[in-house]
């Protein structure tokens, strides 16, 4: 296989900017000299993920990832490191010099890529059909040029069309040396069955007749499909998408997401439509910052999604009141996710597409601004219109909107809901907070409460619970129970098990004294402890006969022996691009920090000593304690020698070595200041 070579690399790496990558995924916000979000590889609602543009690293505190700009693209896209250095080429415009390769030897790389190549090859194929061919031409961008799209939009999306036959992409793909199996890994094509529901060896295409609209991840690679009959009177489905696959999860991608993205971004608002029409008319109507769940209900993935790139979504619905009603769900989900949510009805019978094309893009924004509302206020409005005349349907009414705004995070927002709420109904606040500390406390119970006698534990037969077996705590309950106070020993009481006992396990102190060297190596290789000799050379001539133990952390050192003796400082910047992920981590790892010093000390005048400032004493230190606990294992050795010698010949040879690192091991407790060696004779 064809490898990148180095200069290329190393050219990339140049480019590459960390802030930037990143902020093509997620909103960062600056907070002293690091930038913040939250993360985008696990749910949260408090920023824990930092990147760091003088090292060109990034860090959650959350759930641990690290590395650099090449893991970032590996962890975001589920992808191999070629093809982040690929990815990365292309954002800076690097050519990649590389041997052709076949179309097996591509698919070769790996499963993943193998699946996204063939779908990107599929997405071109669909595209000129649409172009170049009588069919596409006169049914395909005949029905795109009746829905209002010009060339850029259908050009900006990659719009397809599929020819109505049996085999047509099956037939091109093997014409181009595309195995079979990734066909049908992608959905592309469909094993036939026989009579039995056994493969009969023949395939055939999904899409046949169909526009197709590629559907993409939010770097751009193409995923999967959504494909539109144009057929009247057909017996199949009007909307036909691409099954899961490896690569794609409906759940949790959002179509017209990678168009999108910027503009959401800078205008910090995000439009959530259904379908793809919609999101392609609004996009060329001006309206960039748009997405559609394409016809599917709502996922906290998505939400996510959204998430990364703002605090902010309008969601504009159509006229039909069954379908506003079936999406209130959805809605609650936003909430629940801490974002803003504020919503658009248009006159029965239009959508976002129909309603653009009929008044035009100016008119379109206007009514935009001038009717959205807050997503509580529209729930209550509606509901209490449904509730209007019947008094059990308005206390209903009461309680469903009460519930919602138990999904928002924020108690300031949740003071306000109420009171406008108190005000739709006409009813008095302080009935509503009392209803709403009810709802709160039954969630609270049902939440923390054993499950009934379905296993939270047994009757006995006086009547009394047995204790529950110990179980973890899943990371929700933990924050459930946190949100209403309660504690693990609130579920012991209550039924649900007993609490935890988790033992630490010992720490490797030989580990530890290793790891703190390699930092101080990759940290601060140039810096001088010394006239004229930095901490590299100072921690190699000190340690030059010890041999390190931890597969990891010897690697690291030798690594940085090589930097030095090609000439150049061991640093962060390099080695978190290493082809090697536990290189990445560790260093991602050993280079980022939490917290910041806060500059009001120093506008106080008050300053606290930096280590960059007491170099010599922190690589004294750690020189010291790795020599010591060195000579501790050795004096361990040597004891349990002891205890199974059986001549006195080999007794007073160890006695001798025992006496030897005993003062050894007394001498490094003086330099340290510690008083009690470990070893004792």
């Amino acid at each position: 296989m064809a490898r990148i070579p180095k200069e290329t690399i190393d050219q990339i790496l140049h480019h590459a900017d960390i802030v930037e990558v990143v902020g093509d995924f997620v909103s960062l916000k600056r907070k002293g000299q690091n930038m913040w979000a939250c993360c985008p590889f696990h749910h949260e609602k408090s920023p824990s993920f930092s990147v760091a543009p003088a090292k060109g690293l990034y860090k959650c505190f959350g759930c641990g990832k690290a590395g650099g700009v090449i893991q970032f693209i590996m962890d975001i896209e589920g992808t191999s490191y070629v093809e982040a250095l690929k990815y990365l080429a292309k954002k800076y415009g690097i050519e990649i010099q590389e041997e052709e390769k076949t179309p097996e030897q591509q698919l070769a790389q790996n499963e993943k890529d193998s699946q996204f190549i063939v779908s990107n090859w599929a997405k071109d194929h669909y595209h000129k059909l649409l172009l170049n061919t009588d069919e596409g031409q006169s049914i395909g961008m005949s029905y795109l040029r009746q829905r209002g799209l010009n060339q850029t939009t259908i050009q900006t999306f990659e719009l397809g069309y599929s020819l109505d036959q049996w085999d047509d992409l099956l037939k091109a793909a093997q014409k181009e040396g595309f195995e079979a199996k990734y066909l049908e890994k992608t959905g592309l094509t469909i094993i036939r069955e026989d009579e039995q529901g056994k493969d009969s060896g023949r395939r055939y295409d999904r899409f046949r007749g169909r526009v197709m609209f590629p559907i993409h991840n939010v770097s751009g690679r193409v995923i999967g499909f959504g494909a539109r009959t144009l057929k009247a009177n057909d017996k199949t489905a009007k909307y036909l998408n691409s099954p899961e696959s490896e690569i794609y999860h409906k759940s949790d991608v959002l179509y017209g997401m990678y168009q999108a993205r910027q503009a959401i971004r800078t205008e910090e608002l995000c439009y959530l439509v259904e379908g793809y029409l919609d999101v392609l008319s609004l996009h060329q109507g001006g309206i960039k910052n748009v997405v559609a769940s394409s016809g599917t209900s709502l996922t906290e993935s998505q939400i996510r999604l959204i998430s990364r790139y703002t605090d902010n979504v309008t969601v504009l619905y159509d006229g039909d009141a069954a379908g506003i009603r079936a999406s209130l769900r959805g809605i609650d989900l936003i909430l629940e996710g801490g974002l803003n949510v504020r919503v658009v009805l248009f006159p029965d019978g239009d959508d976002p597409d129909s309603y653009i094309r009929k008044v035009g893009d100016q008119r379109f924004k206007d009514y935009v601004d001038g009717n959205s509302q807050d997503f509580i206020s529209f729930k209550t409005n509606l509901v209490a219109k449904e509730a209007a005349h019947d008094p059990v349907k308005k206390a209903e009414a009461i309680r469903e909107v009460l519930q919602s705004i138990a999904k928002v995070p924020d108690p300031i927002k949740r003071q306000v809901f109420l009171q406008q709420t108190s005000g739709t109904f006409g009813i008095d606040e302080q009935v509503l907070i009392t209803e709403y500390n009810k709802l709160v406390k039954n969630s609270s119970s049902k939440a923390v409460a054993s499950p009934g006698q379905s296993g939270g534990g047994a009757a006995s037969a006086g009547g009394q619970r047995t204790a529950a077996a110990p179980r973890p705590l899943s990371p929700d309950e933990e924050a459930e129970m946190a949100m209403y106070g309660a504690t693990p020993d609130d579920l012991v009481a209550a039924g649900g098990g007993a609490q935890r006992e988790e033992i630490e396990p010992l720490p490797d102190v030989l580990a530890d004294c290793e790891r703190e060297i390699v930092r101080l190596m990759v940290l601060y290789a140039s810096q001088p402890v010394q006239p004229e000799v930095g901490v590299a050379h100072y921690l190699f001539s000190q340690l030059d006969d010890t041999t390190f133990r931890t597969p990891l952390y010897a690697d690291m050192m030798h690594l940085c022996r090589e930097e030095l003796e090609q000439g150049r400082w061991p640093d962060v910047r390099t080695f978190v691009q290493h082809g090697r992920g536990d290189i990445r981590q560790l260093v991602s790892d050993l280079a980022t920090d939490k917290y910041e010093l806060s500059p009001n000390w120093t506008t106080h005048q008050i300053y606290v000593p930096r280590e960059l400032d007491l170099l010599q004493q922190a690589c004294d230190n750690a020189i010291l304690r790795l020599k010591k606990e060195i000579v501790q294992r050795e004096l361990s050795k040597l004891q349990e020698e002891l205890r199974l010698a059986q001549d006195a010949a080999a007794v007073d040879k160890i006695l001798e070595a025992l006496m030897l690192y005993k003062r050894l091991d007394n001498e490094l407790a003086n330099h340290l200041g510690t008083v009690i060696p470990r070893g004792t004779l």
